[in-house]
């Protein structure tokens, strides 16, 4: 152990070696300082102990026992040898790297092994060598024969499985080192991704187009994708209810469909037609006939009114105002405007303008979509330009390409200079710098190899593969150098056999040459057109780009002041929501303080009708008790004062009530039920001559003046409760309306306090000499903090609303003018009309006076003239008792039928029981004579 501990365990049977001991222990050690102790083999028997070293030495101590120890052990110490002093110590070997005599050894052989491994290897590259020179000298022989005897490079091959061996054992090769790169291939593919995704995804290619004849050039805009939290999505959903409406009238179509086919397919017995059934139609007609016309005349009164109606309705009323008139005065007021400064102490902001920090960062979201969709716009355009000169490139390489056909028919003295055909620059096309393939990623190879200087000699020779394509190419149909003086004598003899060409052909020549010219100078100009139009576009579009950047420009540092606006509201947002706070605290309050004196305000006026009900109780009740006392009664006074005097009263649960009470017992029963009612306590006498019953009608009485009395001081009491309420909150309402009067004041200075900073902003501004009209003594002043600066369209329109206000206010005039007059017209017109319809209203009045001798309502009359629903009960009690008498009808006829049989029946049984009588009395004379036998 680290601690310098043994640990000690037997080893098992299958890691003993073949003359191993099975009674051996193994004591694993492990020396931290020098690691060369690795192992020790102890065994009990033998009492000797084995130990191994790093360096491959193997010590053998015997062990002794306490017993065989000799009591004296003697020790001889050798002397040290002469000269020891004298002679120089050998110095340790202290470097960690140093091999020890055993990994000295294993070098030693490895190299040996190595060696002669590399000798045989030699020899059979010599050996390849030497096949291969001798199989490329038949090659050669093979090709010097004639072509009749040459072989094939087919009959060269031995086998053809063993380039299929190889070719396997390649594809092998190559798919288990894929498997192997194959989680390195998708770490660095993953890594490339995200790359791509985090710098060339979010940015768009950058690239130049540069003139073709000229330094001009025009560059895109570089650009960043969209952030997600400006991008809009619109989903526009179906529409629901639409669905579900053609989905019910389908489900009612289907059942209208159910219902008709059983219908259609019952049977149906018509019988022959009876007077009943006739005068039950006839009947039905008639009535059908009424409702019609009922109908018609509902229609046309409906129709009567609904004129009138409209004509009531388009009547304009006392205060009527036209609509067109309001909404143009509304449009005025809203498009007006302003014109006060923004800087003034008396200027206001409505809701609509007030600047807060969401409309700030939308309009900022705005202002940035804008600018990024006009750059994109730009950019497009340029992309489109760049694909123009692509074309534009190909299209003067088809026509060089042709005029190098036509100037090969031609001199060389009449040869035109060529254009040169345009290249793309490499700014051009930028998109090409990330796209590679392997020969691309060869060409990097070989450039780093070439720059780091790295020269490795070629070792071995090529694989006989690499010779296979080689030796099986066909070899060239005789010698080459043949062919050529063959073909050389032949256009020889031709040459000497052409002769002198005629006149016909010299025309024809010379016309082809003139075609060819005249070819040759209009595609060389077709070829300059291209280079100069498309310069043209060029600098046109690297015009409007300049113009553009300078919008660009504009936008950006309206995006700067923007953002300035934004850093200040959000700033000043914590106190805007505070108030903001407050006033919907105090907005909620309000509301519910309303809420609340309504409510109370409704219990008040139902106590207040409580209370008027008591008192006409009161009311009543005296009434009742002086028709009770009647005329000249002697005891009026003494039932009086016992009605109106006060006595104590004793409550009790009331367990029932009387059927027999009187109403106003009733009454109270039904609003107060199971509560205690009183019993009064009092201590009068019904006095001689005095009717008993008036005596027990007027304690009656008493006791319902004193319940009365009672519910009146009650109502009063929670009514003055309610009232003192009202008036608490009515004070906290007015509490709450000043203080939002005051929030909103608050609010309102906090809005013109942050309109105030908003426009301590300096803003960027940029100017023309031509542009700036404040001038003082001819010259430009040296202060500009009191001039104002706005558009010439807006000093223009200014100018021009002058002019279109005056002509306006001309034209109203006129316009106001004519419709004084009209009106007078039509109050003229209106007065004449009254008097008409008057007189027009006496004239039928007195014609229903002469002909009815009283005023008729003839729509009513028309309306009632016959009870239609009445007349279709009757009918249809009709056809119920003719239905009935039907139905009673076939149960007589049945009960008939039933009877015939019911006899019929009854006489067969009596048939045969006076044949089974018969047969009794044979069998009885039959009986006897046998017993008589």
């Amino acid at each position: 152990m680290q601690d310098g501990s043994l640990r000690a365990y037997p080893l098992r049977d299958e890691e003993l070696s073949a003359g191993a001991l099975k009674d051996y222990w193994y004591l694993n050690v492990h020396d931290n300082d020098n690691g060369q102790i690795q192992g020790i083999c102890c065994s009990h028997d033998e009492g000797c102990l084995i130990t191994c070293g790093g360096d491959g030495n193997i010590f053998t101590f015997d062990l002794w026992s306490d017993k065989e120890l000799p009591k004296e052990l003697k020790v001889v110490i050798p002397p040290p040898r002469h000269g020891l002093e004298k002679e120089k110590a050998t110095e340790d070997i202290k470097d960690p790297n140093a091999y020890t005599i055993e990994e000295y050894k294993q070098k030693k052989e490895y190299e040996r092994k190595m060696k002669e491994a590399e000798e045989k290897k030699n020899k059979k590259r010599e050996e390849l060598s030497a096949l291969r020179q001798d199989f490329a000298f038949l090659i050669q022989k093979n090709q010097e024969l004639p072509k009749h005897m040459q072989l094939h490079g087919e009959e060269f091959e031995m086998d053809r499985r063993i380039f299929e061996e190889l070719d396997r054992q390649k594809l092998q090769r190559i798919q288990s080192v894929q498997k192997e790169l194959a989680w390195e291939n998708e770490k660095q593919l993953i890594g490339l991704q995200k790359l791509q995704t985090q710098f060339q995804d979010s940015l768009e290619f950058t690239f130049t187009v540069h003139a073709i004849q000229s330094h001009h050039q025009i560059s895109t805009y570089s650009l960043l994708s969209v952030s997600e939290k400006y991008a809009q999505e619109k989903i526009q959903g179906e529409d629901k209810w639409a669905v579900l409406k053609e989905k019910k009238t389908a489900l009612k179509e289907a059942e209208h469909a159910e219902e008709e086919i059983p219908r259609e397919k019952s049977p149906v017995h018509r019988d022959v037609r009876k007077p009943t059934t006739r005068y039950i139609e006839s009947r039905r007609e008639k009535i059908r006939r009424l409702v019609e016309k009922y109908d018609a005349l509902k229609s046309k009164i409906m129709k009567r009114r609904a004129e009138w109606h409209e004509l009531y309705r388009s009547k304009p009323r006392v205060n009527y105002e036209d609509s067109k008139d309001a909404e143009e005065i509304r449009e005025a007021r809203e498009n007006m405007g302003c014109y006060r400064l923004k800087t003034a102490t008396n200027y206001t902001l409505t809701e609509h303008e007030r600047v807060s920090t969401e409309k700030k960062m939308m309009q900022l979201a705005n202002l940035e979509d804008l600018i990024h969709e006009r750059k994109v716009n730009m950019n497009k355009e340029i992309v489109s330009l760049r694909d123009l000169k692509v074309s534009i490139i190909d299209e003067i390489k088809s026509l060089v390409k042709e005029v190098k056909s036509i100037q090969a028919s031609l001199d060389v003295s009449e040869h035109l200079p060529i254009p040169p055909i345009p290249q793309l620059h490499p700014d051009e096309v930028p998109e090409k710098v990330v796209e590679f393939n392997s020969d691309v990623l060869l060409k990097f190879k070989e450039e780093q190899e070439a720059k780091a200087k790295l020269k490795e000699p070629l070792e071995g020779c090529p694989s006989s593969r690499a010779f296979r394509h080689v030796f099986l190419q066909t070899p060239p149909e005789g010698d080459p150098v043949a062919q050529a003086g063959a073909a050389s004598e032949g256009q020889s003899a031709f040459e000497v056999e052409k002769a002198e060409p005629t006149d016909m052909e010299l025309e024809i020549l010379k016309r082809e040459k003139i075609k060819n010219l005249y070819l040759q100078e209009t595609l060389i100009k077709k070829i300059n057109t291209l280079v100069i139009h498309f310069d043209a576009e060029l600098r046109l579009l690297r015009h409007e780009k300049l113009k553009m950047d300078v919008q660009m420009k504009s936008a950006d540092l309206l995006c700067l002041t923007c953002c300035e606006e934004l850093l200040i509201l959000k700033e000043l947002e914590v106190h805007e929501d505070l108030l903001e706070q407050q006033i919907c605290a105090l907005i909620n309050e309000q509301e519910d303080i309303q809420s609340k004196l309504k409510s109370y305000l409704a219990q008040m006026e139902d106590r207040k009708c409580e209370i008027v009900m008591l008192q006409e109780r009161e009311k009543a009740l005296f009434a009742s008790f002086k028709a009770s006392l009647g005329e000249n009664n002697e005891f009026a006074d003494f039932l009086t004062n016992i009605l109106k005097k006060k006595v104590e009263y004793v409550e009790k649960e009331e367990v029932g009530r009387e059927a027999d009470e009187e109403t106003e017992n009733e009454e109270e029963d039904v609003e107060k039920p199971h509560l205690k009612t009183e019993d009064v306590v009092f201590d009068a006498i019904c006095p001689e001559g005095c009717s008993e019953d008036l005596f027990l009608n007027t304690i009656q009485l008493q006791q319902q003046r004193i319940r009365i009395e009672k519910a009146l001081a009650e109502e009063k009491k929670v009514a003055a409760d309610l009232k003192k309420e009202y008036n608490a909150l009515a004070i906290k309402a007015k509490e709450v309306e000043t203080s939002l009067d005051t929030t909103n004041r608050e609010l309102e200075a906090f809005q013109w306090e942050k309109l105030h900073r908003l426009n301590e902003l300096y803003v960027v501004v940029p100017l023309r000499l031509h542009q700036v009209q404040c001038l003082v003594g001819g010259e430009m002043p040296r202060d500009f903090s009191q001039t104002l600066v706005f558009t010439n369209q807006s000093l223009q329109y200014l100018h021009k609303r002058i002019v279109d206000l005056r002509n306006e206010k001309r034209m109203q005039r006129e316009i106001h003018r004519k419709a004084r007059e009209q009106h007078k017209q039509l109050l003229q017109d209106t007065k004449e009309m009254k008097a008409e319809i008057e007189r027009l209203e006496e004239k039928c009045n007195g014609l229903m006076m002469e002909k009815f001798g009283r005023l008729v309502d003839f729509e009513a009359v028309q309306a009632h003239s016959v009870n239609i629903p009445v007349e279709q009960m009757k009918v249809r009690i009709m056809e119920k008792e003719y239905e009935h008498f039907v139905e009673l009808k076939e149960w007589e006829e049945r009960i008939v039928a039933l009877q015939h049989q019911l006899t019929k029946l009854t006489r067969e049984n009596t048939s045969k029981l006076h044949q089974l009588n018969k047969f009794c009395h044979e069998k009885h004379q039959l009986e006897t004579e046998l017993e008589s036998l």
